[in-house]
């Protein structure tokens, strides 16, 4: 039984951080031994070629691969696209400027920072999987290795600039060539993905809004890896799209799907918001929410292993008209009660509550219709589908502008370290720094990520010294070569499919082909060993201090920016002559709610938990703010809450929570006009006026619940919502 528990059941607990090394899973191995296979076949060509740098082409294999064929295929293409533009960059630089040293590393420092900026605002997140950033990315590391080769022969730019594209587009060619043989059922598969990945969001979603409607009104609040599930698997449609070859919009109806289920969460935090309102949850009510909560309970595993959803589709048309029923049974009691004296007020404003209630609840249900149909709608495509749901991305100015500035100067020192100390490898230490500039600045904490690339260095500098300095020395041929090379690279591409290992196991890949630097007429010896991998260690620890020393990561400013801009936002919500779409409102909160998630690395605090909330908040009342907008501009209502309705709104266009009262006046309007509203709701007699002021006045209480819940938020006398005093940060309703 011993025996069988050592053997059977895998290495003992104590090596399962091992685990990754020892006992990797199939499509672990497959990835590392495929990306092995490609980097010693470019290795070889390379080196049958003659080319005067054959480890470049090795290296590129591992810039580009990846672990499914459309990550690679996008990757590549990216990858090429920066290697054309960084090339020219390049050539033109070393052409304009060749005997001006000072102003030549300027505009080197210079033309890295105006690719990071460009990468930053391109769309997607800013994470290593987004190709687009990638594709500037590669333009700033193609660009220094050119141009830094080219200003010791200026004259023969042309020839240096041929042989490194030469080298990145052998490797991108081998690389994309061997993955295509490992790749069965491409479209299927990708096709089952995309499907997969629905049901796992929506299974995320669902049981966030069964515990909201079963009374925990934070459910969705707390959980915030819904989100931020939701956007990643949206950023991964497009990969599915390439595998699929020619396609009919599947991609957009999924990427559509996944953005309704934000949607979706959106209107539970307002359902939750009308949740904390008194007397608001009669018996029709909690009848309906029981039935909803059994069908969202069950929903997600009807939706797998390609189900037929037409009976869920048509349970979820016979809740939703039970749901609509209810509601207009709700309206007609409260009818009856206004106008059948003596008028009982109190059950008057507990059916107006209700009804308000099952009307988001219907809304709720409609956003899931609107999520299945396009689920339905990428699992089977039609014939002749024109749909067409883009990527979408909210990025911030400042930041490109930080994240170029800073590569830029970081650049620039490494370059004057050069010049002023005359190291007779300080070029080779200034194209490691600008190597390292071009892939990381455009993360949001490169800080932590040169960290984990200096950890990779120094793995790659213990192994190449193994290599270079005993077992390199003998091998005569290439096959010879590849035997030695294969299980260090082998290593190193289990590692990257490792997620915790994935940074350090980059630059462990990317620095193994140019440390062990292998040449047809000889091999690195201990000089050249200690002369490459000297400047390599200097360069990722300087690189690491200056990002911890120039623009450094600031979570408390960036959050306190990030506060100002939804404050920003909010006012223009309610002041734009054309307002934005829902959509777009939805985009920015989860924007923002994913980035203020990563910021954090996990750890939460009372501080994170505020602006989480605070953040979700705001696109409640975003989406509130454009009902509102859309009711008043119907001009249904009648003159009294018409005009209070639209104080509240010129208030909120005013609205900057920089100073207390601002807060306190805006959600002294909303309370006002809640008021107001009831009273003039209760004496209404026409029937599709009172629907509109129920309407309205649904909207209102929303917005008045969000900010008296989130007023540590909202109310911006604190910048930084300094958990000390809490009595400060969250004082009394003004």
């Amino acid at each position: 039984m011993v025996r069988q528990t050592l053997l059977g059941g895998g290495p003992p607990r104590k090596l399962d951080h091992l685990r990754w090394l020892i006992a990797p899973d199939l499509l672990s191995f497959g990835y590392a031994l495929r990306t092995t296979i490609s980097a010693l076949i470019a290795l070889g060509i390379a080196l049958w070629w003659e080319l005067g740098s054959p480890q470049w082409a090795a290296l590129t294999v591992w810039m580009v691969a990846q672990g499914t064929r459309g990550k690679s295929i996008a990757k590549a293409r990216w990858h090429m696209f920066g290697m054309v533009v960084g090339t020219i960059c390049a050539v033109v630089l070393v052409a304009c400027m060749p005997q001006a040293p000072l102003l030549y590393i300027l505009c080197l420092a210079g033309g890295i920072g105006i690719f990071c900026f460009i990468g930053t605002l391109l769309p997607g997140p800013a994470a290593m999987t987004n190709y687009r950033i990638h594709g500037m990315r590669a333009s700033g590391f193609t660009y220094a290795i050119i141009a830094l080769d080219g200003v010791l022969a200026p004259d023969h730019i042309f020839e240096i600039a041929m042989a490194r594209a030469t080298y990145i587009t052998l490797g991108i060619v081998v690389e994309t060539t061997i993955s295509s043989l490992f790749q069965y059922q491409l479209g299927t598969r990708a096709r089952n993905r995309l499907a997969t990945n629905f049901v796992q969001a929506m299974g995320g979603a669902t049981r966030a809004l069964v515990n909201m409607l079963r009374g925990d009104h934070n459910a969705i609040t707390r959980s915030p890896d819904v989100l931020t599930t939701i956007l990643t698997l949206s950023d991964q449609v497009e990969f599915a799209e390439i595998e699929m070859g020619k396609h009919e919009h599947e991609g957009d109806h999924a990427r559509a799907a996944l953005a309704a289920i934000t949607v979706l969460m959106s209107r539970g935090m307002e359902l939750s918001a009308l949740l904390a309102v008194p007397d608001s949850q009669g018996v029709h009510y909690k009848q309906t929410a029981e039935q909803v909560s059994l069908f969202l309970q069950g929903l997600p595993g009807r939706l797998g292993d390609d189900q037929p959803i037409k009976p869920v589709l048509d349970e979820l048309t016979l809740l939703d008209a039970t749901c609509r029923e209810l509601a207009a049974t709700s309206l007609q009691e409260e009818m009856v009660a206004a106008t059948h004296p003596p008028v009982d007020l109190p059950q008057e404003r507990r059916l107006s509550r209700e009804g308000q209630l099952l009307h988001k609840l219907d809304e709720l249900l409609d956003e899931l219709r609107l999520s299945l149909e396009q689920f339905e709608m990428s699992r089977h495509p039609q014939p002749h589908d024109h749909f067409r749901y883009g990527m979408r991305t909210y990025r911030d100015w400042r930041v490109a502008f930080t994240n170029s500035l800073r590569a830029s100067v970081t650049i620039f020192c490494s370059g004057l370290i050069w010049m002023t100390t005359a190291w007779p490898d300080g070029l080779t230490f200034m194209m490691f720094v600008s190597i390292v500039c071009a892939l990381f600045s455009t993360l949001e904490q490169p800080a932590l990520a040169t960290q984990a690339f200096l950890h990779g260095t120094v793995c790659v500098i213990g192994m190449c010294g193994l290599l270079d300095l005993w077992v390199m020395a003998q091998p005569t041929t290439y096959e010879m070569l590849a035997m030695c090379l294969a299980i260090p690279m082998l290593v190193g591409g289990l590692a990257f499919a490792y997620a915790p290992l994935v940074l350090a196991a980059v630059a462990y890949n990317l620095f193994l082909p140019i440390l062990v630097g292998p040449l047809n007429q000889g091999r690195m010896d201990e000089v050249m060993y200690f002369n490459t991998a000297l400047p390599l260690l200097l360069a990722m620890m300087f690189a690491m201090w200056m990002y911890r020393v120039f623009l450094p990561f600031d979570p408390d400013g960036l959050r306190w920016d990030m506060r100002l801009d939804i404050l920003r936002w909010l006012r223009r919500l309610a002041a734009w002559r054309y307002p934005p779409l829902p959509s777009e409102v939805v985009g920015r909160g989860v924007d923002n709610f994913v980035r203020l998630s990563s910021m954090t690395g996990g750890k939460r605090s009372y501080v994170l938990e505020s602006y989480l909330s605070g953040v979700l908040s705001s696109m409640t009342i975003g989406l509130n703010v454009l009902r509102l907008r859309s009711i008043l501009a119907r001009g249904v209502l009648p003159p009294g809450p018409q005009r209070a309705t639209q104080a509240m709104m010129n208030r909120m266009q005013r609205f900057t929570g920089r100073y207390g009262g601002q807060y306190g006046r805006t959600s002294r309007a909303t309370h006002l006009a809640v008021l107001y509203l009831v009273q003039r709701e209760q004496v209404e007699t026409n029937l599709s006026v009172r629907v509109e002021m129920l309407r309205a006045l649904a909207s209102l209480r929303v917005i008045e619940t969000e900010l008296a819940q989130n007023r540590a938020f909202f109310d911006a006398s604190s910048p930084y919502l300094d958990p000390a005093f809490p009595e400060k940060t969250m004082p009394a309703s003004a």
